[in-house]
């Protein structure tokens, strides 16, 4: 009896042993299945990344100047990796912050930022996520914006909570900003906040592309009109009418104006050489009014102010 005792005990533990064995090899084989998960997780998300950053680049180039496409890639793109559920980007002049592109903003959010129209950030309320993003210039990851002291339009109108506001810097000075919301309590984590700046960044380039394509065209047309003026002048010599409606046109398309006039001084007057483009009461007048005297017929106008000061104005004309 004590011999089969000992051999029941002894196939006992051989079996526990192959047993613990057995799950070892079964927890190994799961950890390995879950680190080839992670990684391969990593991996995806990486490549998803990548293609978005390489999307918005070729955006770039292909769409000099078409900001609003480019800034709506971007949104789009930061919203979705970033497994957000809807995004706004603000466009800073140096007084007014104004949204440029929206991505699943739910009406009444969308409806209350559009009867809000171009703001002063300055005179929002001090402490809250918007306001500290434009003063500080930095990051503001907020983990529940419904429990902030004041939170702000978007967990009002649109139930958002978790929300990550990045601003967008050329040389220190911001020109905009970036957000994307969460409608429940679920932190961005840092590699997710690094690809936000990474589009930001993005727009800046585009902004800067923008501009100096802007500029780039302004100096050729004025070069295109002092040419053409020269032309002008060499083709009629002597001859002033001509020259003058060929300054004056050129003037008014540069300015994107609607139409424009010319006028010479004469004593204490101005003689109308030049119309271009102008409403027909208006040429009507001008015909019935060659001459004027400003100081005398019309005192508190452009004219008047410009003979007394000597300098232009650009406020509204009343001759």
């Amino acid at each position: 009896m004590r011999r089969r005792s000992r051999a029941s005990s002894k196939l006992a533990k051989a079996r526990s042993r192959k047993a613990k064995a057995a799950r070892r090899s079964t927890s190994s084989a799961t950890g390995q299945e879950t680190e080839l998960a992670r990684l391969a997780r990593e991996r995806d998300e990486a490549l998803e990344r990548e293609n978005a950053t390489s999307e918005v680049l070729h955006l770039i180039s292909k769409s000099p100047g078409n900001l609003e496409l480019v800034f709506q890639s971007i949104l789009e793109n930061a919203t979705r990796i970033c497994q957000a559920n809807f995004g706004t980007l603000f466009r800073f002049d140096g007084e007014n912050s104004y949204p440029v592109a929206q991505f699943n903003t739910p009406a009444a959010l969308l409806e209350t930022l559009t009867r809000l129209g171009p703001f002063k950030p300055t005179k929002g309320i001090v402490g809250s996520g918007f306001e500290r993003m434009m003063r500080t210039k930095q990051v503001v990851h907020t983990v529940d914006d419904a429990a902030e002291p004041y939170p702000g339009n978007a967990a009002k109108f649109a139930g958002a909570r978790t929300i990550v506001r990045v601003p967008m810097l050329k040389d220190d000075t911001l020109v905009g900003s970036i957000i994307i919301y969460r409608q429940e309590v679920r932190p961005f984590t840092d590699k997710q906040i690094e690809l936000v700046k990474n589009f930001a960044s993005q727009a800046v380039i585009a902004i800067e592309n923008t501009r100096l394509l802007n500029e780039l065209r302004r100096s050729l047309e004025q070069q295109t009109a002092t040419a053409d003026v020269l032309r002008v002048i060499s083709a009629s010599p002597g001859e002033l009418a001509p020259v003058f409606q060929g300054i004056l046109e050129n003037a008014t398309r540069l300015c994107e104006a609607n139409f424009g006039n010319m006028f010479l001084r004469e004593g204490n007057g101005f003689r109308t050489v030049a119309i271009h483009s102008p409403p027909s009461a208006y040429t009507e007048w001008y015909e019935r009014h060659p001459f004027l005297e400003p100081t005398k017929e019309y005192p508190h106008s452009n004219l008047a102010r410009l003979i007394e000061t000597k300098k232009s104005s650009t406020t509204p004309i009343s001759d």
